[in-house]
Order: C-alpha cells, then structure tokens, then sequence
C-alpha cells in the first residue's frame, strides 16, 4: 500500500506572536501583521510544478515521491490536494482549460498555506507541435506565451477575398494588424535568463520515444517532424478551441509572429498558460511571489496539422493513434527535472535569484 504522509500545519508560538504584533519595524514599515502571521505558519516551498491533468503529475509525483497531501480549499474538485516532499518540492494540478487554471492558481496562491515568495514554478505540460518546429515527445522550453484567442472572428465562407483564415485582431481591420493590448493578457516574456538555465541543463537529456510515434512520424516528407525528439525552444499559443488543420495551424504562425513583433515562434498549442501565469502574475503584484521565477514546458503530445494526403479532420479525430502521448508525459519529467533538481540540490545558489 502506498504511504502517504498528511503534511500539518503547526500553530504560531504565543511568544513568536507577541514579538511580531509588538515589532516598531513591522509598526514603522506600515506592514500587514495578519500577512506575516500567515508566512510564519506557511509551509516553505522551493519549486512548485503546475500540471493540468493527472498523467502530467504522476511522473513528478513517482520520481520526487511527493507523499504529503495538503488539502486546499478552492483547488479542482477532481484534484484537490497539492502533493509536496521532504525537499520542498510540490506539484499542483489545475483542472484543464482557461477558468480551471485561473480559478485554482488563484486559490493556491492566496490560501495562505504555502509560502511561495522564493518558489519556482514550472508549468510543465504537454501539447500540440507545429511539425515544423518540432516532432511528437520533443520538449519545447518556452519564451513567449501568446493568447490565440483574443480575436475577432468571422466565418471562413463570408471573409473578404484574399484572406487565409477568418480570425484577426480586436478592433482591427484585418489579419496583419496588429492590435493593441487592451486585454492585458494577449502575450507574456519570461524571464529569459531562467530560459536559458532551463535549456542547459536539459539539452542533452534522453528523451523517450515510442514505436507508434516513429511510425506516425514517418508519414511526414520534412524534418523536424520526421525526426527523433529533442529538447527545443520556441513559443506557446494558448487557446481554449483545441484548433487543428493547416489554415488555423498557420494562422497560429502568424499570430505568434504579429504579438511578439516578430520574435516569437510559435512550435506548441495548449488551453492554460496565459491563465496561469496571469494569476502569478497578480500574485506577484501582491507580494506573494516572483513572476521572474515562473518557467515553461510544452512537450508534443500530437501534431497540430495534418500529414499530406491526410484531411483536417482525420488529424484532429484520430490524434490519439499519433503514438506521441506516453513519451510527451513521460519526457515532462525527463526535461524539467534536472532544473527542479538543480533549484533544490544546489539552493543557497538559486535562494535569491537565477543564479548567473
């Protein structure tokens, strides 16, 4: 039988508490004494993994044995309880789609039961791959994320002539356009010396790979999507349509392209991320985090677009017989592990900052 430890929180020492209401400094600093009670009583967290269904966490919480349950009120009904180890390490899971992502990163952050003002987060995931970025299992380390669903849409039969797709921006006047932010949320920059950590100490890993996925990706004429997986950095494009097809795969491209003045590449398609890490986001602005300390990874689950001589349709119907789901979720772990390993392995370097 599986043991399980439930992690319990105790309570602030009567003269620890007198010491904190009677401090001058906390006094003379105008600082919320309930917020310092709270972060007495918080259980210390060196990284926490976002994963957004449970095959995404069951590789973290085998390999790092995350046996401690803590229950918090808020979190998915289908997932309930944020798993942590004796290192300090956790993983939470957020239900799939933009509100289950926004909702229990919310919870999460202001339940008061974590301390996350020094954690790490990685959002660690898998996805659909642009075939000419990647491959089925490839693990993708992201710089951008790009919301591909704040748009104005048209249908394709009665858009203008010479238009590829009948998607463009908010209050513009066509695909190309780009527009103006308004939202707050239409793209994000992580921090890109973490990126670059990330990809270093994970460029040379194994990856996983399966019999289905090398025979699926043979259909494909071109590489990188006839070839072995790898470790690659590109872009995210975030949606809650789970899009397919190679007008809407392009239409990805292009957007990604247009939001990121052209620096971004668009390579993985998933429902969550521009949620989560504005949730962070507005954790930070609140003092309860770092947003410099929030990483990406996407690992190719399917292909986004069809093989030649497939249809649209068959792609996106049949995505599961593409062989890429077990090395996707398996290659989660492989990836990003070495980073969570090397936060808590070598933490008095990593304690205040990425370490250059």
């Amino acid at each position: 039988m599986k043991h399980t430890t439930i992690f319990k929180m105790n309570p602030l020492p009567a003269a620890v508490l007198l010491t904190v209401l009677t401090s001058s400094s906390v006094m003379a600093a105008n600082v919320d004494v309930s917020d310092i009670i709270q972060a007495r009583r918080a259980r210390p967290v060196k990284a926490m993994v976002i994963s957004m269904f449970a095959p995404e966490s069951e590789p973290w919480v085998k390999q790092l044995k995350l046996n401690q349950e803590i229950r918090v009120p808020g979190l998915s009904p289908d997932y309930p309880v944020v798993r942590c180890n004796r290192n300090d390490v956790c993983n939470v899971v957020t239900g799939m789609g933009y509100a289950n992502a926004a909702a229990t990163m919310t919870a999460l952050i202001y339940s008061g039961k974590f301390d996350l003002r020094k954690t790490y987060f990685l959002v660690a995931g898998i996805a659909g791959i642009d075939p000419a970025q990647g491959t089925l299992g490839s693990a993708a380390w992201t710089r951008y994320l790009v919301d591909y669903g704040i748009a104005w849409e048209i249908d394709t039969r009665e858009m203008p002539a010479g238009w590829e797709y009948g998607y463009f921006g908010i209050a513009t006047k066509g695909p190309g356009e780009k527009p103006k932010p308004d939202y707050r949320t239409e793209v994000f920059q992580l921090n890109e010396r973490l990126l670059q950590k990330a990809i270093s100490l994970s460029r040379n890993v194994q990856l996983d790979d399966s019999n289905e996925a090398k025979t699926f990706r043979a259909n494909y004429a071109y590489a990188p999507a006839n070839q072995p997986p790898a470790v690659i950095q590109c872009d995210t494009a975030s949606s809650g349509t789970w899009f397919a097809g190679k007008s809407l795969g392009k239409r990805a491209r292009d957007w990604v392209k247009l939001m990121t003045d052209d620096k971004g590449t668009y390579c993985t398609t998933q429902q969550e991320d521009n949620a989560t890490y504005e949730a962070l986001k507005r954790g930070s602005a609140a003092g309860r985090l770092d947003i410099e300390r929030v990483a990406v990874l996407r690992t190719g689950a399917d292909f986004d677009r069809p093989y030649a001589g497939q249809t649209d349709r068959d792609g996106l119907l049949n995505y599961g017989e593409q062989g890429g789901f077990v090395p996707a979720v398996n290659n989660l772990y492989k990836v990003g592990g070495p980073l969570i390993n090397d936060i808590v392995g070598n933490w008095k370097r990593w304690e205040n900052g990425v370490p250059k």
